[in-house]
């Protein structure tokens, strides 16, 4: 297997993609408005047609490099842009105020390669054993499961609980539109051939992370804030190093546990790190004054959590943060199921896209240090330029998926929805997850009563289906808990 892993990933046409994703994964994370979830959303009907680890490989690659390419504005311009960089720019943009914004972005680099490395080494220890572990479940335990992964809506939901409980209806309710796969009863279809299969999500997904940024954008097309930023040079100093290596490996670790948990995202990650690194740092009050710990820790933990992520998704089949959701996308339309089965059906594509995933980061490592001033000049393009090119994108993704213009109507319209959404403040990630674990936990619900006769304890018998029960009351109500503690 080692041999097969080996010539899979080392093949030219495989690392072309790896470079590719990257590269065009630090432009995207550059731009001010444009995340790293818009970017993957974006292209992933490219990889319609290609195989399933180029494929996979090309959007991790755009996932890490937006993950990173964030702190390029946010060291240089104040305005992170992704908010996994938000943390970032607390510190960062004091460097480039001091004409060391090079110093600034080469710690950066080198930071986000080590948390991205320690993500990697324990996605490949931790998700073989979690897989076994998930293949003893049955469907009361994928139903719970499946239950736990709603009950994340409430940790994703930003400071309105409310709206994002609203907004994870709205995925719950187009989850139902279609035949229903226990009975092949219609369900809303309102005679449209087009919904019997239900509403396809990667068109959706698209209009509600990528067309509506771009509605957004054409609002503030007419400000001229793009600004041309000079760097001096990039590689660290041995003292910067030697502050690196102690802050960075702690926070990637410390990410990649936050990435595992699902719905906390590469922002929390972030915040989390450089919180740590300040409670434990021998000087923290000179947190925000623009030091390389800040730094270090802020992206060592961002980064960390690209690979924490990816544990529950590949594993269980729940998305670790709302890029991850969309990568399950990526996997069905390559045909796989995201979950326990994967590792016992496809070790050699696994295996391919862990080391994948190492050479991304070593890829990122290169690109950040060696052209990170081709990469500054990104900020520079116009609205009036990339806003037509976006909107193009989306309609060309949506119409690649099936060939059909109804799909580019169905992302025109979530395109709208998502625009508004915003504007109200309304999370759109629980939208993704009612989305994509509505229909699981229905199918397995109606299943777990079918095996048992309709006994309804059948959902609490097994130690892992007690274990998810608890996880979920806990979820749902840790907010509440939160806020008597803070009273």
């Amino acid at each position: 297997m080692v041999t097969e892993v080996l010539t899979a990933v080392f093949n030219p046409e495989i690392i072309m993609y790896i470079i590719l994703g990257v590269g065009s994964g630090i432009c995207i994370g550059a731009l001010p408005g444009l995340t790293a979830t818009m970017g993957v959303a974006l292209l992933l009907p490219i990889t319609f047609g290609m195989e399933a680890s180029a494929g996979m490989l090309l959007l991790l690659g755009i996932y890490i490099g937006a993950i990173y390419g964030g702190s390029v504005s946010a060291i240089l311009l104040k305005t992170p842009g992704t908010p996994a960089s938000a943390a970032t720019a607390l510190d960062g943009y004091a460097f480039s105020q001091r004409g060391e914004g090079g110093r600034a972005l080469g710690i950066a680099t080198v930071s986000s390669f080590i948390g991205g490395i320690i993500s990697c080494i324990l996605l490949m220890l931790i998700s073989p054993q979690l897989a076994n572990l998930a293949l003893k479940f049955s469907s009361p335990e994928f139903f719970m499961l499946a239950v736990f992964g709603l009950s994340i809506i409430s940790s994703v939901s930003g400071n309105s609980m409310a709206k994002g409980l609203l907004c994870g209806c709205i995925g719950l309710l187009v989850a139902m539109v279609g035949m229903d796969n226990i009975t092949g009863y219609t369900r809303f279809t309102n005679g449209n051939v087009n919904l019997l299969s239900g509403v396809s999500f990667i068109p959706v997904m698209i209009g509600l992370f990528a067309m509506s940024q771009a509605f957004i954008s054409v609002e503030e097309i007419r400000k001229n804030d793009n600004v041309e930023q000079k760097i001096d040079r990039a590689l660290p100093t041995m003292n910067d190093l030697k502050t690196i290596l102690k802050v960075a490996p702690f926070s990637g670790l410390l990410g990649t546990f936050i990435g595992i948990v699902p719905g906390a995202g590469a922002d929390i990650g972030a915040f989390v790190s450089y919180n740590e690194a300040k409670r434990f740092s021998k000087y923290p009050e000179k947190f925000g004054t623009g030091i390389p710990d800040a730094i270090a820790a802020a992206e060592g933990g961002n980064n960390g959590v690209t690979g924490g992520a990816m544990i529950p998704m590949l594993t269980l089949g729940i998305p670790g943060d709302a890029t991850a959701a969309i990568m399950i996308g990526a996997l069905t339309i390559q045909g796989l199921q995201p979950g326990p089965m994967l590792f016992s059906e496809n070790k050699v594509l696994m295996y391919t896209i862990f080391s994948g995933l190492i050479l991304a980061n070593i890829v990122m490592l290169i690109m950040g240090l060696s052209c990170i001033k081709l990469f500054t000049k990104i900020l520079a393009i116009p609205k009036t330029v990339l806003t037509p090119i976006i909107m193009i994108l989306c309609v060309v993704g949506s119409y690649a998926i099936n060939m059909n213009l109804f799909d580019v109507g169905v992302m025109t319209a979530f395109g709208i929805v998502g625009y508004f959404l915003n504007k109200l403040d309304v999370p759109t990630s629980p939208a993704v997850l009612g989305l994509i674990l509505g229909p699981l936990a229905e199918s397995h619900f109606k299943r777990a009563l079918l095996m048992s006769g309709g006994a309804w304890n059948t959902f609490v018998q097994s130690p892992i289906s007690i274990f998810f029960f608890i996880m979920t009351i806990l979820t749902l109500f840790w907010p509440f808990i939160r806020r008597i503690k803070k009273s």
